[in-house]
């Protein structure tokens, strides 16, 4: 297991850090640049540290669009997202939007602050879902497992009655993250949209119920559930977004009373 590193802001000219904090490349210029941003954003240092890695340095993710690392700053520890040299969007304001919306419903870590190349978000001490659900054991599994996924479908219901589509939750290892008190959250909005149909409900239950290695985890918490059923009320729910029919979803995933 690689070291948890925090380092100052003077020290990230260094090029192991500069390559991440510029990925994928160290340009020294921009980099200058960016310490200047993140002056102003007032972090005092970043730290590396994270389950994935970039150049053999731990960081929390990296996307298309940027790299996610932790930052020290006056307002305690954060999650900082870096934007790429080679995204393809100019600035972070598209994803800062998404969230900020999202958070006007309680979805999501909050939106702390948006510059040009930096993204500050509240920071989630947690275990992403699948993980999350494969280490449950004893007799509080089910009633665990049934209070979070109906917490997130409940979220996801509330994205699509502002229709904010999040557009990665049919394939979202790494989009919900549970915190220590069994709280999940979505994250990552950088592809999401306003401007095309939403689907949130729809995607989480076929990420969560069928065909997926997740479901099959799923199951063997929960017991099983009708496929066929799900597949018709889901139908019928994209027909006709109401909250009855996704109430009718509810029931058929074993979550209606929870």
């Amino acid at each position: 297991m690689r070291q948890n590193e925090t380092i100052p802001l003077k020290q990230l000219l260094n090029e192991k850090y500069g390559k991440i904090m510029c990925y994928p490349r160290h340009d020294l210029r921009e980099l200058r640049r960016r310490i200047k941003e993140l002056k102003k954003l007032g972090v005092a240092a970043v730290e590396f540290a994270g389950d994935k890695t970039v150049f053999n340095v731990p960081v929390l993710g990296k996307g298309y669009v940027g790299v996610v690392v932790t930052a020290i700053t006056d307002q305690g520890k954060v999650a900082l997202k870096v934007r790429r040299v080679d995204a393809g969007r100019t600035g972070m304001q598209h994803e800062a939007e998404m969230l900020r919306k999202a958070n006007s419903i309680g979805v999501g870590p909050h939106l702390l602050n948006v510059t040009e190349n930096f993204l500050l978000m509240e920071f989630i001490k947690g275990t992403l879902l699948p993980q999350w659900i494969e280490t449950l054991e004893g007799k509080e599994t089910k009633p665990r497992v049934r209070k979070v996924l109906r917490a997130v479908l409940e979220q996801c219901w509330k994205l699509d009655e502002i229709v904010l589509d999040h557009g990665e939750l049919s394939r979202a290892p790494k989009h919900v993250i549970i915190d220590v008190n069994d709280n999940p959250y979505l994250i990552d909005f950088e592809t999401a949209s306003l401007h095309r149909r939403v689907s949130n409900v729809t995607s989480i239950c076929q990420f969560l119920f069928i065909r997926r290695q997740v479901a099959k985890t799923i199951i063997k918490k929960l017991g099983e559930i009708s496929q066929e059923e799900l597949i018709k009320t889901l139908k019928a729910y994209k027909q006709q977004r109401t909250r009855e029919n996704f109430e009718k979803i509810l029931s058929v995933c074993g979550l209606h009373d929870v």
